[in-house]
């Protein structure tokens, strides 16, 4: 008999549905439900309410829906508990003469559903044989239980850090676009407007605004040149920001920051205020300013960017300080008409190598490799230009996909990425997901599709025998190939806690023993006839005298800037 598998879920029942189980986790419970099926036992997934939305019948007894239910239900209550049985994942076993195996799905401490094994009305305790195989099908519904909980762990911890890398990448655009809009015929109140408005789009605020002095009926006045929202900022009210702010700057502080949150309010405000940021403005001292008071470290506050009320957090906090005062220095900036946005593009590539930093530090043999991968990756991209054309975007591109390769690696155990030894299947399936989580997290920020490719490939061969989708040679894209190229070499005169680095003449070696079967025969061969040597005296002098360390951090900016014209 054919096995009948349905999905019991009606429209009211979708969206609760929807909100605790993924169509991706269903599917593989169904699985799940397919493979216990063979032994003649019924499978089902009930959601946190106890409503049935998968059923697996294996076709030896038909289940009754309404007894699911309502196992589920006693599973998820502290009824359950009274019936646990075997595991650290408690299973529960209900009813007799219609036995019940029941283990509740949890997402951290929550509950989130329950999976249950029907056992078929035939077997009972007293049987020797149904017993063993009762055994078997609760060890197999723990263990279910405490993999979903498992991968549901992973998935939000990577969800987390995808979030946490678009915010911060909506941060550094932010501050690339102040500095590319900085143009002289641009008036002040125009780009200090874009300036608030570019900023409430990440930080929700009440009110924001920007004072400068500006020459009022022949009297310098300090004055709302640009702003949005509810605020409020008279002349007076004006010069008491002024001169708070440059107390708590000569106090050590970045910011005049003000609340109720943690202690009463340090200065008076008006009653509309529940907490407030002020940043100075920092410019050249003018001798007919009347508000440019110079602090006690040497600078001079020429004006101000302040912002009340943060609508979806109870209080302005450190990172908050720092966008802020970011924004308001790039804004000086453009006032003074004198600087230059230098400090700016080169936050871009320091907050990417961070990142990578932080991916290479998880493994102490592997430190640094991701940095040395993007430098070698566009040194060959670089030889490959000299025969074809590569347009210098395109290079700038791979450079970025070999520093960020290894992202994926956040959603890898140390324990597995640090293992002395041969891993086991199960540990190298893991490791092998890494390109497409690394792809997953990058493919959620437009400006950064373009890297994808490289990201996702690096680790296809051109046989078809490379990983995770099995690409045979122009399939893979010539960035996953340069990418692939530039990893394999740098791990093979690495040391690692397996096995001493090789030297460059034995990894070219295996390059060109590779040439056709995991390598690229073209990429592979302008590789080994570049000046490899030179390229290991430059990574061996970890980029020093040769390309210079300035040199490199300026590039790696460039190249940052390309994602986002």
């Amino acid at each position: 008999m054919k096995r009948d598998t349905k999905y019991e879920m009606q429209n009211t029942k979708l969206d609760t549905i929807r909100k605790s189980l993924s169509s991706p986790q269903l599917r593989k419970f169904e699985r799940f439900g397919g493979k216990v099926n063979k032994f003649g036992v019924n499978f089902a997934v009930c959601n946190a309410d106890g409503e049935l939305v998968l059923l697996c019948e294996g076709g030896k007894f038909k289940s009754s829906r309404k007894q699911l239910i309502k196992a589920s239900r006693r599973a998820l209550s502290k009824e359950g508990e009274e019936n646990c049985v075997g595991t650290e994942t408690q299973v529960c076993r209900l009813g007799e003469t219609n036995p019940v195996l029941a283990a509740v799905l949890k997402r951290g401490s929550e509950a989130v559903g329950a999976a249950l094994i029907e056992l078929s009305t035939e077997c009972s305790m007293a049987d020797t044989g149904c017993s063993n195989q009762e055994s078997i099908f609760t060890e197999m519904l723990g263990l279910l239980a405490e993999n979903f909980q498992a991968e549901t762990e992973a998935e939000e911890q990577i969800e987390m850090v995808g979030t946490e890398l678009a915010q911060t990448y909506e941060e550094l655009v932010l501050l690339h676009k102040l500095s590319t809009n900085m143009k002289v015929t641009e008036p002040d109140a125009n780009f200090l407007q874009m300036a608030c408005d570019s900023l409430t789009d990440i930080v929700s605020v009440e009110g924001i605004a920007v004072v400068l002095e500006k020459t009022i009926e022949d009297e310098k006045q300090l004055v709302v040149t640009a702003g949005s929202g509810l605020i409020d900022i008279d002349e007076r009210m004006a010069a008491i920001l002024h001169s708070r702010v440059v107390e708590e700057i000569n106090s050590g502080k970045e910011a005049l920051l003000d609340s109720e949150v943690d202690s009463p309010f340090k200065y008076d405000w008006s009653d509309n205020i529940k907490n407030i940021i002020a940043v100075p403005l920092f410019g050249k001292e003018r001798v007919e300013s009347h508000f440019a008071e110079r602090t006690q470290n040497g600078s001079c506050v020429t004006g101000l960017m302040v912002a009340i009320n943060r609508i979806d957090k109870q209080d302005f906090d450190s990172t908050d300080v720092k966008l802020f005062n970011s924004v308001a220095n790039g804004c000086a900036v453009f006032v003074e008409n004198g600087r230059l946005f230098k400090d700016l593009e080169e936050l871009f590539i320091g907050s990417l190598k961070a990142l990578t930093s932080s991916i290479d530090a998880k493994d102490p043999y592997t430190r640094g490799h991701s940095e040395r991968v993007a430098f070698i990756s566009r040194w060959l991209a670089e030889k490959l230009a000299e025969e074809e054309l590569l347009e210098e975007d395109q290079i700038h591109k791979i450079y970025l996909a070999g520093l960020l390769h290894d992202i994926g690696k956040i959603g890898i155990d140390e324990v597995v990425l640090c293992k002395q030894g041969k891993l086991t299947e199960q540990e190298l399936s893991r490791v092998r997901k890494h390109p497409s989580i690394g792809a997953g997290i990058l493919r959620e920020i437009k400006q950064m599709r373009d890297i994808v490719p490289g990201v996702l490939c690096h680790h296809e061969q051109v046989d078809g025998k490379g990983y995770p989708n099995g690409l045979v040679g122009e399939q893979i894209p010539l960035t996953g190939k340069i990418v692939g190229l530039a990893d394999s070499f740098d791990a093979m005169t690495s040391k690692r806690t397996y096995r001493g680095a090789l030297t460059v003449e034995q990894a070219m070696a295996e390059i060109e023993k590779g040439l056709g079967t995991q390598f690229d025969e073209k990429v592979g061969r302008v590789f080994i006839n570049s000046d490899v040597y030179q390229l290991w005296d430059i990574m061996r002098d970890s980029f020093g005298e040769i390309y210079g360390r300035s040199r490199s951090v300026e590039y790696g900016t460039a190249a940052v800037g390309t994602l986002i014209r």
